[in-house]
């Protein structure tokens, strides 16, 4: 439910080697991802033996506005849009983050957390490492460094062994004069693809950032895989990998429909849960509706094993931003009116079925139901192509708090009577998975609770900056 979350990803990342107008190519490719993150955005390019950054609160047009681009030159480059899932939100929290590593600039993107860097940061402190934010994707630098020490140590060779030392999820860029590094967590629980556009090489969370870019989607980088950029092209190395278990809500919410992810058409993933949802969980209803965006190939999928119709019933105004990131529930609420109206000439005196792909707080849900029926709905049944959300994500999705989570303590019927709907059926999680095709590869523990890396030391996203784990 786009407008309602406590979910906040950390992030899209976008890396280009190879062409003549990177900086220019990496600001068109972020625009692409600016649903991944809307908190934050920056661009550092490589000119010459040197890395400058440009980077700023807000999206993208307002954090890297195109003029300031202008000036600088250069082949290879690497972007990011953020929302911060550790690390405070701020502007030197914001990627890509520079460094200077054994007298070598350095800058790192990161999408996803990593589950041990509260003890990690107390080891490199430790052990005489300064931090400059409080962020975790910094540990993976400093575990760079000490790597790069040793003889006959390669940057490739190095950060595996650096990679090694962390838990968790990524998916990141690695930009230093003269090579882009690009690397994917062991079971690959984030997103990563490569692109080619011409003789240059691109990496991005989404393969329709190369759409945007005019730009060929060459295949995934696998899990476990690091991939090295360079004049010389393409070079390979694999960190131990024992199985797949790629993010179920990137299928489900988070991607943009036009992408694949993992070999699967976002779009049509969508279309198979909305099928599965109607065949498992019919409704009387004159209407079929979805909540803009992430959810319009479910209720299209619904609609047509259905038989009923499908309607644009909800208008979206896109000149207002994500409303899950406000802090208070007054706040959230008055975004959601703002956000999402409903098309009374659609609704009036008909009985519709809301689908929609999760309920995190309810806030948005309760507004659409009543929103819904003031509109002149005779009945609102709805429809969630995902499992009730029970339990924290720690991998990427600001959701560490269980107490935000309203299925958690609530029964099916107890959130229906929240949300005000007439009913409120969810798809099943054995359901949801056969619909997506990808056999048991994917990670639901949001669902599940069944966590695929340990997460005994995963603190929450201030955890960093206190110290504290748990």
């Amino acid at each position: 439910m786009e407008t309602e979350r406590s979910l906040r990803e950390k992030c899209g990342v976008f890396g280009v080697f190879g062409h003549p107008e990177a900086p220019l190519l990496t600001r068109e490719a972020l625009l692409a991802l600016q649903h991944r993150g809307q908190e934050s955005a920056g661009i550092t390019v490589a000119t010459g033996g040197e890395l400058r950054t440009v980077k700023g609160m807000g999206l993208v047009p307002q954090a890297v506005p195109e003029g300031a681009l202008s000036p600088l030159r250069g082949t290879a480059a690497i972007g990011h849009v953020r929302y911060s899932t550790t690390g405070a939100s701020e502007l030197q929290n914001a990627h890509p983050l520079a460094f200077l590593v054994r007298e070598t600039p350095v800058a790192i993107a990161h999408n996803g957390n990593l589950v041990n860097a509260v003890r990690l940061r107390r080891e490199l402190a430790e052990a005489g490492a300064l931090f400059q934010t409080s962020t975790d994707t910094e540990t993976i630098v400093h575990e760079l460094a000490r790597r790069l020490g040793g003889p006959d140590r390669d940057w490739l060779t190095a950060l595996g062994e650096a990679l090694l030392r962390v838990a968790g999820a990524y998916a990141l860029v690695l930009l230093v004069p003269g090579a882009l590094y690009a690397a994917r967590d062991p079971l690959g629980i984030r997103p990563l693809a490569l692109g080619r556009l011409g003789p240059a090489w691109l990496v991005a969370s989404e393969s329709c950032a190369f759409d945007a870019v005019g730009a060929a989607f060459v295949r995934e980088i696998e899990p476990g895989e690091i991939v090295r950029l360079d004049a010389g092209g393409l070079q390979s190395a694999r960190l131990p990998a024992p199985r797949r278990a790629l993010c179920v809500f990137e299928l489900i919410y988070f991607a943009r429909p036009d992408s694949q992810i993992g070999g699967i058409s976002v779009h049509e993933a969508r279309k198979r849960l909305g099928r599965r949802l109607a065949q498992a969980a019919p409704a009387e209803a004159d209407v079929v509706l979805g909540v803009p965006d992430s959810s319009l190939p479910a209720a299209l999928g619904f609609a047509e094993a259905s038989g009923l119709p499908f309607e644009l019933g909800l208008i979206k105004n896109r000149y207002v931003g994500r409303t899950f990131i406000l802090p208070s529930e007054g706040e959230r609420r008055a975004g959601v009116r703002l956000k999402l109206n409903p098309v009374p000439d659609v609704v009036r005196g008909r009985r519709v079925v809301l689908v929609d792909d999760s309920i995190v707080r309810g806030t948005t849900a309760r507004r659409l139901v009543e929103a819904l029926r003031q509109a002149g709905a005779a009945a609102v049944h709805l429809r969630v192509t995902a499992p009730p959300y029970r339990h924290p994500c720690y991998y990427g999705i600001d959701t560490s708090l269980a107490e935000e989570l309203v299925a958690r303590s609530g029964s099916v019927e107890e959130v229906r009577a929240l949300v005000g709907a007439d009913s409120l059926a969810y798809l099943g999680l054995e359901d949801a998975i056969d619909a997506l095709g990808m056999g048991d590869g994917f990670c639901h523990a949001c669902f599940s609770g069944q966590y695929p890396v340990p997460v005994g030391e995963a603190g929450g996203k201030r955890s960093l900056e206190t110290g504290v784990v748990g």
